[in-house]
């Protein structure tokens, strides 16, 4: 792969918002949101990228319930829905849902992009973690790193458990990330908001990446979405409420080339 350094880098800024909403057990709620939640705005209020939370179009449910009867195709309800808002809106959107597969048993983690750019990331990671079992009802994706272009930025994909497996941080960097966006699902506990900070921190610092986390909120989940700079300093935040809310951050490019070249870690790195 080419080191990140080797590309050229983007030249303008990279407006991101993050809306920090739960999602419901009832999909076409869910979709309904869309609208509610994806802001409206022109000109330099317009944000580049909207990113909203890990299964978003329907929430996981109870502790290891099924929730293969909630997967659609990309294409299906939700998708169309999340294309037309993302068109709507003049802008590019991320949101998570339940992908069906090959297993209609268990569905994909997916990632859905929309709008000026379009892709889709599976999940590698599976939370089999804290006493979770994901993978008894969902597939994990192949490995291959996804990156799409926004705004003449390369974006890298990554959901909730990934963020723990700093070697796939570094892998979409690897094939050109210049921000790390990461919808999540984080649940909480003792110590669980002092991880999220403390990891997407790290993936800033040691990738020289912005990172744009968008997490569904308190009680069950931790909130505290964030925008990180290529120094790991937060330029946006939001607490861990169960209001929907949004915040807005700008990437920019200068900064993203000083720090570079102030911490050459990717170009200094002996494998």
């Amino acid at each position: 792969m080419r080191e990140t350094t080797d590309r050229p880098a983007p030249t303008r800024p990279l407006r991101i918002t993050l809306v920090q909403a739960a999602s419901s057990l009832e999909p076409a709620d869910n979709r309904a949101a869309l609208d509610r939640l994806v802001p409206r705005a022109e000109g330099a209020e317009r944000p580049d990228l909207v990113v909203l939370p890990e299964a978003f179009a329907r929430d996981f449910g109870s502790a290891g319930s099924d929730v293969s009867p909630f997967a659609e195709p990309l294409d299906g309800p939700f998708g169309s829905e999340l294309a037309r808002v993302a068109e709507d809106r003049g802008t590019t959107v991320v949101a998570g849902m339940f992908e069906a597969g090959p297993d209609p048993e268990r569905p994909y983690n997916t990632l859905l992009v929309r709008g000026a750019a379009a892709a889709s990331y599976r999940k590698v990671h599976l939370y089999d973690s804290f006493g979770y079992r994901e993978s008894d009802r969902l597939s994990a994706g192949g490995v291959a790193p996804t990156v799409v272009e926004v705004g003449g930025w390369r974006v890298g994909l990554m959901t909730c458990y990934d963020l723990r497996f700093p070697e796939m941080a570094r892998s979409l960097v690897d094939a050109g990330a210049d921000v790390l966006v990461l919808p999540a699902a984080w649940v909480a506990g003792e110590g669980k908001v002092h991880h999220w900070r403390t990891l997407l921190t790290a993936r800033a610092i040691e990738n020289t990446v912005y990172v744009a986390a968008a997490g569904q909120p308190a009680p069950r989940y931790c909130g505290t979405s964030l925008v990180l700079d290529p120094m790991g300093r937060e330029i946006a935040a939001l607490g861990e409420s169960e209001d929907p809310a949004t915040t807005t951050a700008v990437a920019d490019p200068e900064l993203l080339l000083r720090t570079r070249d102030a911490n050459p870690s990717l170009r200094n790195r002996r494998l």
